[in-house]
């Protein structure tokens, strides 16, 4: 076991603490991070669910592990906007909605004081499964429930801006997708490039986790949250979501009552505008845009690491520089939202999850997503089967 494990988890982590529904409410947010290519072991469609573990044929179903680590009090989740899904799940199998508060590490799922932890795909689940600098070294020994599967999951990671700038600046609003979109199809065409090309961009993670976070940062654009492969980088998908609007509104509690009035009555078309994806699709690969606005910028939802490699990727292509952008990547974690740093102007577009913007709009922001860049969530429960044997 590596002795600064505790240490690199944290600083990867964090980004689950970055700033959520600001005005709205609360003023911290949610932020996901991300891991490694440097083991064979981090392919989550192959790992092991439900009846498999290292012990066949003796280890509980994953209904059977969810209610027990309920009724044991050890799900973990970090909170901050990221335990809908946890509590959609508990609430499938009958369970109260309680969770225990995770920290930034996995130090609670080492120890066994949480034996049901939550884990991001692309960032905690490769420092549980890995050996590099930081990882806990488990490799295949865990289980694995997916969120996806599970029938809960939600989207995250989209690109926004406010309705007032798209309005008034549409072409810019294309031009920018148009060159996103192109990063984003090379980053996951080459993962191993993308992630060479963040951690030259000044990377918050070491050169092993970015490589395994492009890896499964991969999944999430070109799969959905039925296991389907999905070419159609950005596409909004309306069953994808419907459901995480649903979800929102069951599960997000907003201080305000007309704030959370609102949020109930929200329709996709009141979050989202596809117009904007659909001209810079049908640009084709010599797009013609006229720029009303050059110099833009987008804020992260975390520090530089491949969870947004698309824009490293264009950026370094040439493809804001095709259509006659200057683009300012901007680290999120801050003290001011990603939400509200659009929202007030301080930036022009942002990566958020739809939760995120669902609940700001309520609140009384006025942003839109443009185009959807995670297909599934990257959410996972993760536990070590001889907790739950039968």
């Amino acid at each position: 076991m590596v002795k600064n494990k505790k240490l690199m988890s944290v600083l990867l982590s964090a980004a689950m603490a970055a700033t959520l529904f600001a005005g709205c409410g609360s003023d911290t947010s949610s932020s996901d991070t991300s891991s490694d290519t440097a083991s064979e072991s981090t392919d989550t469609a192959e790992a092991t669910t439900d009846d498999e573990s290292s012990d066949t044929g003796s280890t509980m179903s994953n209904e059977e592990i969810i209610k027990k680590a309920a009724e044991d009090g050890k799900v973990g989740n970090w909170g901050l906007g990221n335990e809908y899904e946890i509590q959609a799940l508990l609430q499938k199998y009958g369970e109260p909605t309680d969770y225990l508060s995770e920290d930034f590490t996995m130090d609670g799922f080492d120890d066994d004081s949480i034996t049901l932890a939550s884990a991001m795909t692309y960032n905690e689940l490769g420092l549980v499964q890995n050996d590099y600098d930081g990882g806990y070294g488990y490799g295949d020994s865990i289980g694995i429930i997916d969120m996806n599967d599970e029938g809960v999951a939600m989207l995250e990671d989209n690109i926004f801006c406010t309705k007032a700038f798209a309005k008034e600046n549409p072409e810019t609003v294309k031009a920018f997708l148009w060159a996103s979109l192109k990063g984003w199809a090379d980053a996951v065409a080459d993962p191993a490039k993308a992630a060479e090309i963040v951690y030259e961009a000044g990377s918050s993670v070491s050169q092993d986790h970015q490589n395994y976070m492009a890896s499964e940062v991969a999944k999430l654009v070109q799969t959905d949250m039925n296991g389907n492969t999905v070419t159609d980088i950005g596409n909004m998908d309306d069953t994808a979501m419907q459901q995480t609007l649903d979800q929102a509104k069951k599960y997000v509690q907003l201080d305000d009552s007309a704030a959370a009035d609102k949020l109930q009555g929200f329709t996709l078309d009141d979050i989202r505008d596809s117009q904007y994806i659909e001209a810079a699709k049908a640009a084709g690969d010599e797009p013609s845009f006229s720029p009303e606005k050059k110099d833009v910028s987008i804020q992260l939802k975390w520090l530089p690491q491949s969870q947004f490699m698309g824009y490293y990727v264009a950026q370094a292509n040439g493809y804001y520089d095709q259509v006659g952008l200057n683009v300012n990547i901007v680290s999120g974690g801050g003290d001011i939202a990603e939400t509200t740093a659009v929202n007030n102007g301080t930036v022009d577009f942002g990566v958020t999850w739809v939760t995120n913007l669902a609940a700001a709009d309520a609140g009384g922001m006025d942003l839109v997503e443009i185009a959807q860049i995670y297909q599934r969530s990257g959410l996972v429960l993760v536990y070590k089967p001889e907790n739950f044997q039968k």
